[in-house]
């Protein structure tokens, strides 16, 4: 008499995304998920008031903006797999007009945990409109944002800007380069 195999279980490949972004989120501290608006809000008004003292130019730069994406905190962590999630704050004319998260999967190798500060800044009234029309919006497929890269010398008054809408990413030592935004989903939510 002869045991019958044992099948191994394997997850679809279509699935792995959404299971290690699953993983990811039950890692994160529970204070990240959750916040009030109030905390959110917070983070949001120090973010930006970092971007205006750390960014030259960065003052006029918001002033013309139509729209101001701001997740104030996004921790990516991973083992192999990983994945990041942060909530913040949709801005229009200085005020909060909904609150979002983000969350994205990535593959590869990585090992720890970071944390970092994610800016969408809308330039035009119609790219602003199609983001807050939009149930879930994915950078690269529902909207292109330009990654600004400011070398030295440079600052946001000597920099053509013509996109419609561009991003900016801090961490604790300042503005980063050299990064891919491809992927990270941003979804509405209450507060």
């Amino acid at each position: 008499m002869t045991c019958p195999r044992r099948r191994e279980h394997r997850p679809s490949p279509a699935r792995i995304p959404a299971l290690a972004l699953a993983a990811l989120l039950c890692m994160l501290p529970l204070q990240l998920m959750g916040a009030t608006a109030a905390e959110i809000d917070a983070g949001v008004d120090a973010a930006l008031e970092r971007f205006r003292t750390e960014v030259t130019g960065g003052e006029e730069f918001l002033a013309s903006a139509k729209g101001v994406l701001v997740f104030p905190r996004v921790i990516k962590a991973g083992f192999g797999i990983g994945g990041e999630y942060g909530e913040g704050a949709l801005r229009i004319g200085g005020e909060t007009a909904d609150y979002y998260s983000t969350a994205a999967a990535s593959f590869g190798f990585q090992i720890g945990a970071q944390s970092r500060t994610l800016l969408f800044v809308f330039m035009e009234n119609e790219a602003l409109a199609q983001f807050r029309d939009s149930r879930g919006w994915e950078v690269g497929v529902d909207g292109s944002v330009a990654l600004i890269n400011l070398g030295a010398g440079r600052d946001l008054t000597t920099t053509n800007i013509r996109d419609p809408i561009v991003g900016f990413v801090f961490s604790n030592r300042g503005l980063m380069y050299n990064l891919t935004l491809e992927g990270t989903k941003v979804t509405r939510i209450e507060r």
